[in-house]
């Protein structure tokens, strides 16, 4: 495994390379609170004959925190994503993100082509012009809090939220090691981030989808109804996708069932057109 930091577009990108050299390439884009560090399970249950990258996005681990949150727009974050496949020389890879890492996959691929689109728990953002505005004045008062309570009583608010209920039930040490993941995020980069790229700000891509033409498949698990309901109308808008329903889990499915994650991403990067 190869852990560097690459300057990308004026800021310091941090990456990590697993399997370099193998024929085979996916890219993991995590999400909200979080960093590449989620999908080291996942990464562990991958065969070696797939080179896996994996990146710490914009305002998260050990990438930039830029101070404006105008530097966090989906629009900033394809051409930093763009830059760095050009700079390792990536052309032809499948591209795998979940929640936000899910729609900024979804942004890159309606604008640069992939070989395959793997949507974990993920959406097009808000096409409801007044729904978006609530939800990013919800979003800005979120982004606020962060920085006037801090990362701990955020991340206590956080991990209570509905959506993550389901990881209840997952070991207790790997609760805690999600925990830990979110505590070590820093009050600017989760705020700058929400003001710039929550899903209140960012724009619609529902009349983007009938363009990505290329394989798609959609996760979700069956415990996350709110986002069953959306890769429902998603996939009746791709030409070209799929959706799967993983039983058992909630809305972070590479978090509480690894193994058949990586199993699912295996099946899609080696499956033959």
């Amino acid at each position: 495994m190869e852990s560097i930091n690459v300057n990308i577009r004026s800021i310091e990108m941090h990456i990590k390379r697993y399997n370099i050299g193998a024929k085979e390439k996916v890219v993991l884009l995590h999400g909200f609170t979080s960093s590449s560090s989620t999908w080291k399970d996942v990464i562990n249950f991958l065969p070696s004959d797939v080179e896996v990258l994996t990146v710490d996005l914009i305002g998260h681990g050990q990438t930039s925190k830029p101070s404006k949150h105008e530097r966090y727009y989906v629009e900033e974050q394809i051409e930093d994503l763009h830059a760095l496949f050009q700079q390792i020389q990536w052309t032809h890879f499948t591209l795998v993100g979940y929640s936000m890492g899910g729609r900024l996959a979804l942004a890159y691929a309606a604008k640069y082509p992939v070989d395959k689109l793997i949507l974990e728990s993920s959406s097009p953002g808000l096409a409801n012009v007044s729904e978006r505005l609530q939800r990013k004045q919800a979003d800005s008062l979120l982004a606020e809090r962060i920085i006037n309570e801090g990362i701990k009583s955020f991340v206590n608010y956080w991990e209570n939220i509905p959506l993550f209920h389901s990881q209840k039930s997952i070991p207790y040490e790997k609760q805690l090691a999600i925990r830990e993941e979110r505590l070590t995020q820093s009050e600017i980069g989760l705020s700058n981030s929400l003001k710039g790229f929550s899903t209140g700000v960012q724009t619609s891509y529902w009349d983007k989808l009938e363009q990505i033409t290329f394989p798609t498949l959609l996760l979700t698990g069956e415990l996350d109804q709110k986002f069953c309901e959306i890769a429902k109308q998603m996939a009746s808008y791709l030409p070209n996708a799929k959706w799967k329903v993983v039983t058992g889990v909630g809305h972070a499915i590479h978090v509480e069932n690894p193994e058949l994650f990586a199993t699912i991403v295996e099946e899609i990067i080696l499956k033959e057109d």
